[in-house]
């Protein structure tokens, strides 16, 4: 066991707080005194899992919130300012426990304030400036915070190696290089199966990279869906837009591998950290997208741990690649979705969008795929998931056949997810000698002559530890295979065997023509603003091909004129939320 002194903490001081300022409500109009907050949560498909199934509201899971304090005293030791208001009435039914050094009395940050309430928060009769009054309602009100402050975290778990006593691990803090201690939490990860969902970090500019230890390679990494441009903070609150990358950093990291694995949209309503009953705007910051994530993933453990069938998706033993991957599997694609560069082609090297990820959590989705079951391979449902091994000796690959009866206008998509591997003693390095390289392959099946299978899609990076297709079903073509298969066939996987988890689902295709593929500054109206930012943004993207931009309206692959054509073809469009606006 690696002692305190042992360790050079002073590397830890220059750890941010990926948020801004929890800003107070404006004074404007309020909205329906039927909706919920925080918003933010019905986006993502939570209060309509709700509905489905009331009782699920996190009860019977530990949900870990890993908190940094703000002051230090002149020995660099933290003061205990990492803690909720815990005086605020959304915390009057919260199983809220901290754990720190007991250095100082503990004071509140304004920033755990806001991710607890976002994940535990309950006030059946909210208020706030200018808003109807609304039931606010947090992620998982039923479960049981465990507040750590960085530090104390890091000394405790990170370099003892101990799996902290929780379900799920979340932290919106990080920097912009990978750091001992960040190895250290994909190491526990890796070896101990800690299901940790981070922040990846704010943008700021389009070159800024992800943050860890949200950018680690085992992480969950939580990118920012901004809100829509509008004055009614209850519009802003209400409606979502796209990731940009000045608001949420973007991938590729620093050796080349896709960030984030999701996104989810950040703008909620929070409690006050200096109020026992106000709320403020959280604004689009990754640190308050980053807890309605990680309370996702809280409720999915919930309907696990309660049903035997799916206790292998909460094992310690891989049960975290489960997870991630069925996460990603049922995420929305919003426009201009694209694995990799702006290309006319499928990137089959980059298996995410950098800016999107794989797309907004959609919790009612993933709750459905979570419980379509355990398919191990062979024949397997048009849904479902698995947690297997890859061993040189024995198997190289492994075959999972789906039916889809009417394959006309679905998309199956489907994710596959291993974990890198970490040396468990300081300063935890990777052990890259160790790491398989898997490859996702989809095949459509013709049932009469299985030699003229015909290969449709595949996701094979030479550097991601995350392999993901979505695909349009061929027409006429009922029957597919997922392939697991080792990259290069010569067995390169560990001898001991490379544990993966595989995650499908095969939904109906989008019709839907949506405003945002020409609103490109989500005002609600496509104008001259929107030309304006296409112009620039075909002009850069003469320049700089490599760039992340969006602007290619017509889908060919390119940002051109015909864009700039369908985009005027368009004017004065409005979105729904626009409109009603101007009745208000």
């Amino acid at each position: 066991m690696i002692g305190k002194a042992a360790i050079p903490f002073s590397s830890l001081w220059v750890v941010a707080l990926l948020a801004g300022s929890v800003a107070a409500a404006d004074s404007t109009p309020g909205q329906n005194a039927a909706l919920r907050q925080p918003q933010a949560l019905n986006w993502a498909g939570i209060y309509a899992l709700r509905q489905t199934d009331p009782n699920l509201t996190g009860a019977g899971v530990r949900m870990g919130v890993i908190c940094r304090s703000f002051t230090y005293n002149e020995k660099n030791e933290p003061q205990n300012d990492y803690r909720p208001n815990v005086t605020h009435a959304c915390f009057q039914n919260a199983q809220l426990r901290f754990y720190d050094d007991r250095t100082g009395t503990p004071r509140v940050s304004a920033h755990s304030t806001a991710m607890c309430s976002i994940l535990f928060g309950e006030d059946p009769e909210g208020t706030a400036l200018n808003l109807t009054p609304f039931v606010y309602e947090g992620v998982v009100p039923a479960a049981e915070g465990r507040i750590y402050e960085f530090l104390h975290f890091v000394t405790q778990y990170v370099c003892t190696q101990s799996l902290p006593p929780v379900d799920v691990a979340t932290a919106s803090l990080g920097q912009p290089l990978e750091d001992w201690w960040t190895r250290g939490l994909e190491a526990l990860i890796e070896h101990q199966g800690l299901v940790f969902v981070a922040s990846i970090g704010n943008g700021w500019n389009v070159s800024e990279p992800p943050f860890y230890p949200g950018a680690g390679a085992n992480a969950i990494g939580v990118g920012v869906v901004s809100s829509v441009s509008a004055a009614d903070p209850a519009t802003a609150l209400r409606y979502f837009a796209l990731a940009n990358p000045q608001e949420s950093s973007a991938g590729p990291t620093d050796d080349g591998r896709c960030k984030p694995d999701v996104i989810v949209p950040s703008n909620c309503l929070v409690a006050a950290a200096d109020s026992n009953d106000g709320y403020a705007i959280a604004g689009n910051w990754s640190s308050f997208s980053t807890p309605v994530a990680a309370g996702v993933v809280g409720l999915l453990v919930q309907a696990a741990k309660q049903d035997a069938s799916l206790q292998p998706a909460v094992s310690p033993q891989g049960g975290n690649c489960v997870l991630k991957a069925i996460l990603m599997s049922s995420a929305t694609k919003l426009p201009y979705w694209h694995k990799g560069r702006l290309t006319t082609e499928d990137d089959h090297e980059v298996p995410l969008d950098y800016v999107q990820g794989a797309g907004v959590v959609n919790a009612a989705r993933a709750h459905q795929l979570l419980t379509a079951g355990r398919g191990q391979p062979g024949n397997v449902g048009d849904a479902g998931w698995d947690l297997n091994r890859l061993q040189a000796e024995q198997v190289v690959q492994q075959e999972y056949r789906v039916t889809v009866a009417e394959p006309a206008d679905k998309i199956l998509t489907a994710t596959l997810v291993w974990n890198h591997h970490y040396s468990t003693q300081y300063p935890f390095e990777r052990l890259p000698y160790k790491n398989s390289d898997l490859r996702l392959e989809v095949w459509a099946v013709d049932p009469a002559n299985s030699g003229k299978d015909l290969l449709v899609d595949y996701s094979d990076s030479r550097v991601d530890n995350v392999e993901h297709v979505s695909f349009a079903t061929v027409a006429g073509c009922t029957q597919y295979r997922l392939v697991v298969a080792c990259a290069n066939l010569n067995g390169q996987v560990q001898t001991t065997g490379e544990r993966y988890a595989l995650a499908w689902s095969v939904q109906q295709k989008s019709h839907e023509d949506n405003i945002l593929w020409y609103d490109l500054n989500a005002d609600g109206i496509v104008n001259e603003l929107d030309s304006a930012i296409l112009i620039t943004n075909l002009a850069t993207e003469r320049k700089a091909p490599q760039s992340y931009l969006i602007g290619d309206v017509n889908r060919d692959g390119t940002i051109d004129n015909r864009d700039v054509q369908e985009l005027v073809e368009r004017h004065n469009r409005r979105a729904e939320w626009y409109v009603s606006s101007l009745t208000k």
